[in-house]
């Protein structure tokens, strides 16, 4: 029962991953596209530690994301300070 639960929330988050895709590239703005990066990696740890549960291993997993979390943060933190000079 679990494990079905766990395919269905795979396929509502690809889902939601496929959407922001679409805002990723075709945003009118400058902040569509970083919000929609944003949630494609908040998406993407949840992919990974989801993964970790269904492989019966979710401590490996969760490292994963910590790790991908990190580098997702300091990459937003870095584009924010690229784009903070710039006119937008």
């Amino acid at each position: 029962m679990m494990r079905i639960f766990l395919l269905c929330l795979t396929g509502l988050l690809l889902a939601t991953i496929g959407l922001m895709l679409q805002r990723l590239f075709q945003g009118p703005t400058i902040f569509d596209r970083m919000n929609g990066l944003g949630v494609i990696t908040a998406d993407t740890i949840l992919l990974i530690i989801i993964y970790g549960f269904l492989d019966r291993q979710p401590g490996m997993y969760v490292d994963l994301a910590l790790a991908y979390a990190m580098m997702g943060c300091l990459g937003s933190v870095i584009l924010a300070k690229y784009l903070g000079g710039r006119k937008l």
